[in-house]
């Protein structure tokens, strides 16, 4: 029997209803029952299976004198390889160098050259940029090491605002920072914001990079797009 007018009304509003309590059950538990390591567990499995990522990150508060990486940005392949541009401090100015890691190998254009040359990071201060991919060296191994981790509130966002993004925090100790920074020590406070996808969007990390004594200050990843797939070449 057909519906009448109220009554398909009804229906409607009550089908709008328990869409609305579904929605809003899955933001009130982002973990989907989980606990919050078991989420960065996901996303670390994310990291570590995707083919490569666009990705930047950068400091805003670097203290002056310190000569280390400011900011990154380039694409990074599961060779594991890198290519893109590091910025680095320079006599109280700031480096736009041109990199390319390939097999192990770093190649550089430094300012004031015209051409790629084999260098060794760890002379500037900074890692080979290709390891931030590896599972051991790279970004992953910092959710896979961070401890005390709690949730924090979500969000919608994301290009159509059709993400539900949510907040976790926790701390690192400084051996696990080291493998981005070899300066870094005592423990980093870190805060990680994951969509609904169990994908690592962003990550702010916090303390004393530069050695004991040194200031702190902050570094923030952000991984803009995950499944790249490019042919990065020695040059």
């Amino acid at each position: 029997m057909p519906l009448s007018l109220p009554r398909l009304a009804f229906a409607l509003v009550a089908l709008l209803a328990a869409l609305l309590v579904m929605t809003s059950c899955g933001e009130d538990d982002p973990a989907r029952g989980r606990t919050p390591k078991q989420v960065l567990e996901a996303a670390e499995s994310h990291l570590d299976e995707t083919s490569g990522i666009n990705f930047s990150i950068a400091s805003d508060d670097l203290p002056g004198g310190i000569t280390t990486l400011k900011a990154a940005t380039g694409t990074l392949t599961r060779e594991p390889a890198f290519e893109g541009t590091l910025t680095v401090p320079v006599m109280g100015t700031e480096a736009q160098v041109e990199v390319v890691s390939v097999d192990g190998v770093v190649h550089a254009k430094l300012p004031f050259t015209t051409e790629f040359q084999e260098l060794d990071p760890a002379d500037y201060g900074v890692p080979d940029p290709a390891a931030l991919i590896a599972p051991e060296t790279g970004i992953s191994s910092l959710l896979a090491a961070t401890e005390d981790v709690k949730i924090g509130k979500s969000v919608r966002g994301g290009a159509d605002n059709d993400e539900i993004l949510s907040t976790y925090t926790g701390t690192l100790p400084g051996t696990a920072v080291q493998k981005i920074l070899a300066g870094a020590s005592g423990d980093f406070d870190v805060t990680y914001i994951i969509n609904d996808s169990d994908e690592l969007t962003e990550a702010t990390i916090e303390g004393r990079f530069s050695g004991e004594g040194e200031a702190a200050y902050s570094y923030t990843i952000d991984i803009t797009e995950y499944g790249v797939e490019k042919e990065i070449a020695k040059p």
